[in-house]
């Protein structure tokens, strides 16, 4: 066991303050109890945790439909196979290499940004990333809403009408369990962390038997596996297949880039570095290419089953369920679904953006707090109004997204690994007046860093909506993810070089 003026090292790496030293910065305007370091004692997460966090989180229904998307774009299944499974093992790179220093110093997002972007700066990255998971937190509502009122119309008698007509486009009672399925989040988050690590625990397994349940009878229904499974590709030639690979593959990335921020929101937690990464590389690229493989089997057998079915319905497992005569069947299968939007939804969209703003506002926003305004957003941005006209706003704004989030990550990994070599003075996080608070609080190279970063992935897009279409941007569009990265990871590293900040020496422990 190491000990400095400050911290404890114990053997296994981990880092916690003194008691006089954690007494001392608990008067900063920066800490509060929600954002503080986990005390060594309170790590208490182990491989099963992070395993059955990332598997609940996996099994919710845009996995369940993700190849859906790459199948109608010529793909045929294990090529869209191969491609969710490499995408999630390209992202697992930076969620493990971000996860490092959460599980060290036992520290949030949030805080760990501090290093990178300044005291007062790490609200940029976190506020970013707050904003897409107020979005997502409002869609996964609603989509859990839905399911719920689905669940309820299956076991109440005329629920549907039980409160009256339609008000905006929707009936009292489908407003009503939107708003009961938004409670539900909520309480959660109320209960804290100790809470959500046992939803998670128990939602995973129970949501991967129920799905394995629904496949098999699929294929007892359908005498096998059904057409989906013997289709050809509709790509000739590896440049035929190219066109449509990266931008696929970029959006299988983009799928958890929120993630491979904020990872030390929950790495905070983790028993040792081991436990967290085995328990992250065993179950994230399986997972979701297991479950994305069960959608594209029992939607190709459900082709067999109900042929009168558009398309699209029988990728979605709620309007196949509704196919069903028994009630007890479908509510089954609604609860499932109601279990697994809420895990996905609150480890996800909630717990970030709850930590984001308490990071804003230390002193008057706190882990419970936070989570409430992001719960609100969810509401304000009106997701029955997005998931009616989807394509504007998840597969543009939030699918472009990945780029803006990118350029986020290679900041704080080139800062955390190669400027830093994994040191951080604990108790600096925490101080106005500490080695990280640069010019005033930010750090203006991780600024600039992340602005050219996020321009140059965006720059296709943003000039066409003027009539300018440049090609070469265009392509770098779709490698947004892998542009964000590696521009915001070069110019942070050569900013620091040529502009090395005064207090810089002092950054190491």
């Amino acid at each position: 066991m190491n000990t400095n003026s400050e911290t404890i090292q114990y053997p296994d790496g981990r880092v916690e303050l003194k008691p006089d030293a954690y007494a001392e910065i608990s008067a900063s305007p920066l800490f509060n109890h929600d954002l503080a370091p986990v005390k060594i004692s309170e790590r208490n997460w182990t491989t099963y945790n992070y395993a059955a966090l990332w598997i609940s989180m996996a099994h919710c229904i845009p996995t369940y439909m993700l190849s859906s998307g790459l199948i109608s774009a010529g793909m045929n299944w294990w090529q869209a196979l191969i491609t969710i499974l490499l995408g999630n093992m390209i992202v697992l790179a930076p969620i493990l290499l971000n996860s490092h220093p959460g599980t060290k110093y036992g520290i949030p997002f949030p805080v760990f940004a501090r290093a990178a972007y300044g005291t007062y700066g790490s609200n940029l990255p976190a506020l970013m990333r707050a904003i897409v998971a107020c979005g997502w937190f409002g869609i996964q509502a609603w989509i859990g809403g839905e399911a719920l009122h689905t669940l309820f119309a299956a076991i109440i008698p005329n629920w549907k009408t039980l409160l009256g007509g339609p008000i905006g486009g929707h009936m009292v009672t489908e407003w009503l369990s939107f708003l009961i399925f938004w409670g539900l989040n909520i309480y959660i988050i109320y209960r804290g962390m100790d809470l959500l690590r046992k939803v998670e625990n128990w939602a995973a397994p129970f949501v991967l038997i129920m799905t394995a349940l629904l496949l098999g009878w699929a294929i007892w229904k359908a005498h096998g596996l059904g057409y989906l499974l013997t289709q050809q590709s509709k790509f000739h030639t590896v440049g035929e297949f190219w066109v449509i690979f990266i931008p696929s593959l970029t959006a299988m990335i983009g799928f958890w880039a929120t993630l491979s921020l904020n990872m030390p929101d929950f790495t905070r937690f983790g028993h040792s570095q081991r436990e967290q990464a085995i328990g992250q590389v065993v179950a994230l690229p399986t997972t979701m290419t297991v479950f994305a493989a069960m959608g594209v089997m029992i939607t190709s057998a459900a082709v067999v089953i109900y042929p009168p079915m558009k398309a699209e319905e029988l990728w979605d497992p709620m309007k196949l369920v509704g196919q069903f005569n028994s009630v007890t069947v479908i509510a089954i299968s609604m609860f499932t679904v109601v279990v697994a939007t809420l895990a996905v939804n609150i480890a996800a969209n909630v717990v970030s953006p709850a930590n984001d703003f308490a990071n804003a506002f230390p002193k008057l926003i706190s882990f419970r707090t936070g989570g409430l305004i992001t719960g609100i957003i969810g509401i304000l941005m009106q997701p029955w109004r997005l998931l009616a006209d989807p394509s504007g706003y998840i597969f543009t704004w939030l699918g472009g997204y990945s780029g803006g989030l990118a350029s986020i990550a290679g900041v704080l990994i080139t800062d955390y690994w190669l400027v830093r070599r994994k040191n951080l003075q604990l108790g600096d996080l925490y101080r106005p007046r500490g080695v990280y608070r640069y010019d005033s609080g930010w750090n203006w190279r991780a600024v600039v860093a992340t602005l050219v970063g996020c321009a140059i992935a965006w720059a296709g897009p943003i000039l066409a909506r003027f009539g300018l279409v440049v090609r070469l941007l265009q392509i770098l569009y779709d490698y947004a993810w892998f542009v964000g990265f590696g521009a915001a990871a070069v110019t942070y590293l050569l900013l620091m070089a040529l502009s090395k900040p005064k207090n810089a020496e002092s950054t190491s422990s």
